[in-house]
């Protein structure tokens, strides 16, 4: 009786996991990392130093670029933040969330700037690819006169296969009672657009900042905005000023991963959690698990990594 007792409290057990885990996975709304890499993803083209010899001679996978999915099961929708030259892998890694995705499901796109690596991946709705019927994409107004005055883009408006929704900085788009998604302007380089970062909210809240100049010339404080949100996704893209030492770094500026690091190392740990690095540069040691990353993550900091999710409820 005694053993028989036994198998049957590790059954009642077996099944509280197995239900946990449903519950885990079954969260009505969150994000998911659907790229990490910075705008020429990784490999990138003619780069025969150790990081991409190691993908030619196949050894590491490919890396798409930097973008994140949202997910609302309760709506079936989801939206895609950055349309990157992976356009076509993302779209069906995120659609893939859905058990029943329908014509209505693919909500839209929000782009942060006009760099390649974050709005090119439009090309895939056009006449040529998808076909797509006005799916909703959310821009602030230089991006919007950009894509509707400039070529090929423009012929996604003209047919119809875009809606260009203009977005207002601090204005928040509510994609639901209590989802909504609020733009804020960040400085970087503006040759064709503004460049902003997203406040994703629901129950919990978190930050999408792929790409900032430095965070010293933010009209914000990048230590309070993380702790005023339960996640923050932070441009990674170099590690430190030696990174490239063959170009001016000043030429490019982005904030080094050991700066962010330097603005929240006195911070709790509960804060630094909050931190997740992304978007990075093929040559980033980060965009690879290794000793450095390591490093990184005992610190109490995060690394993206594809297909990670984060509960937004």
């Amino acid at each position: 009786m005694y053993f028989n007792m036994l198998i049957f409290l590790g059954f009642l057990i077996s099944c509280q996991l197995k239900s946990a885990e449903v519950g885990n996975e079954g969260e009505d709304v969150y994000i998911k990392v659907l790229g990490v890499a910075q705008d020429a993803g990784y490999p990138q083209i003619d780069c025969h130093k150790q990081c991409c010899e190691r993908f030619w001679a196949g050894e590491e996978r490919q890396r798409q670029v930097v973008s994140l999915g949202l997910i609302d099961k309760g709506q079936n929708k989801v939206w895609m933040f950055e349309a990157t030259p992976d356009f076509k892998l993302q779209y069906e890694s995120l659609m893939s969330e859905l058990e029943n995705p329908d014509e209505n499901s693919f909500g839209g796109v929000f782009l942060t700037h006009a760099h390649m690596g974050h709005y090119t991946g439009l090309m895939e709705l056009g006449f040529e690819a998808m076909n797509s019927k006005n799916v909703p994409v959310y821009a602030m107004p230089k991006m919007k006169e950009y894509l509707t005055t400039n070529g090929p883009w423009s012929q996604l408006v003209s047919k119809n296969n875009i809606n260009i929704i203009e977005l207002q900085n601090e204005t928040a788009v509510q994609l639901s009672d209590k989802l909504q998604v609020l733009p804020f302007l960040v400085p970087h380089r503006d040759e064709y657009s503004e460049t902003v970062g997203y406040k994703i909210s629901e129950s919990r809240s978190v930050l999408f900042i792929p790409d900032i100049n430095k965070w010293s010339i933010w009209d914000k404080n990048i230590v309070e905005e993380v702790r005023n949100v339960d996640n923050a996704y932070l441009d990674a893209s170099f590690l430190n000023q030696e990174e490239l030492p063959n170009r001016d770094m000043s030429q490019i500026p982005h904030p080094f991963v050991t700066e962010t690091m330097a603005l929240f190392d006195t911070e709790p740990a509960e804060t630094r959690r909050k931190v997740t690095f992304i978007h990075f540069n093929h040559t980033n040691k980060l965009l690879f698990d290794n000793p450095e990353s390591e490093r990184i993550r005992s610190k109490s900091y995060n690394i993206a990594r594809n297909g990670s999710t984060f509960s937004l409820n």
